[in-house]
């Protein structure tokens, strides 16, 4: 695939929104910054790179992402440092996850260049739109989607990569509850469950809604195989702490290989903390709880971060877990990774990024 030189150009807003926005009070994922980055791939290359004001991207109801589904995104965010800089977390790991999911896909890679140098010009320009670290964080979304006007079944020859932006707080406000079910599986071997792909969560729509109904905020996603291995959930992946072992799902290429996650794996083994990543059944923490060995359960994720897990229901009853303040491991966590993407605490991992 030939790349062709990278040259951004931007074409500013003539007015900005942000002073009609109250940062105190941010609906997640509704109100959107000034301007987005858009890249275009035709002709076996990567052509025009443009930051314009966000707005409305014209396609055809014959585009392949339409009919096909060949979407993929990541998530990340930007947090305001001490010094009033916006800083990222970890974003090479955002750019070479996006060209993993887009290889599964089918989709071309999204040059280095374009990703990371775009990105940065994209922050630096809406930078105004970075709420201060007690407000939230700027959410920021690179998305990659096919753009053939063609409906036979086909990888697409031409695609639009964008980024856009939005101000967000929390996303769970408040600790969780799950639902585990084995009605629906996510994620089967050999399938696309390891990418960051649009479809995936699509699939995930109606068991959530289900999940709602019944009361809880999320469903708590079992094996496709033998349905009671935990694998995570439809917004996180997911941590138990069983007599002070702290345990997460392995990676099988069913679960999305979360940043968060390999943060928190990284923090907990500097920390001496005992570290296990194997499979883990529903019912193992079933059994755990009613021994009462059970101390933690919370999940990661960029929107997400560290959110406690509440309770999680399965065969007709609930898996309650201790009161948040008792909890000493995800307490730990969620305080340390704050300060350290809020760059308030040194960085010894080098995950943080000026901008």
């Amino acid at each position: 695939m030939e790349v062709a030189q990278t040259h951004i150009k931007v074409q500013p807003i003539a007015e900005s929104r942000l002073s009609q926005i109250d940062m105190n009070d941010i609906p997640f994922g509704r109100v959107f910054s000034d301007h987005m980055l858009v890249a275009r791939y035709r002709d076996g290359k990567w052509q025009e790179v443009q930051i314009e004001p966000y707005g409305p991207l014209p396609m055809a109801p014959s585009v392949s992402s339409l009919n096909y589904g060949q979407a993929v995104f990541e998530g990340m965010k930007a947090h305001r440092a001490p010094s009033g800089a916006p800083v990222l977390f970890r974003p090479q790991d955002n750019f070479r996850r996006i060209n993993q999911s887009a290889a599964r896909l089918c989709m071309p890679p999204v040059p280095e260049d374009i990703f990371m140098d775009g990105l940065r010009e994209l922050i630096r320009l809406d930078s105004a739109w970075v709420p201060s670290a007690e407000q939230g964080a700027l959410y920021i979304r690179p998305l990659m989607f096919a753009t053939d006007e063609y409906i036979g079944v086909k990888a697409s020859e031409s695609y639009i990569f964008c980024i856009f932006t939005c101000p967000v707080g929390p996303y769970y406000a408040e600790p969780v509850s799950l639902l585990a079910s084995k009605d629906y599986v996510r994620a089967a071997i050999g399938g696309t469950g390891s990418a960051k792909a649009a479809g995936n969560y699509a699939a995930a729509l109606l068991p959530d809604r289900l999940a709602k109904a019944q009361g809880y905020n999320n469903i708590l996603w079992l094996d496709g195989r033998e349905q009671q291995y935990i694998e995570e959930c439809g917004t996180m992946n997911v941590f138990f702490v069983i007599d002070d072992t702290v345990i997460t799902p392995r990676l099988t290429g069913t679960i999305l290989p979360g940043i968060t996650r390999n943060s928190v794996l990284q923090l907990l083994q500097d920390h001496g903390y005992k570290v296990e990543t194997r499979p883990i059944s529903i019912y193992e923490v079933q059994e755990a709880f009613h021994e009462g060995r059970l101390q933690d359960a919370f999940g990661t994720g960029t929107a997400a971060t560290i959110t406690h897990i509440a309770r999680i229901g399965f065969g007709g009853e609930d898996i309650t877990l201790p009161a948040v303040a008792e909890r000493k491991v995800s307490n730990w966590l969620k305080d340390t990774l704050y300060q350290i993407r809020t760059g308030q605490q040194s960085d010894p991992y080098g995950w943080v990024e000026g901008v």
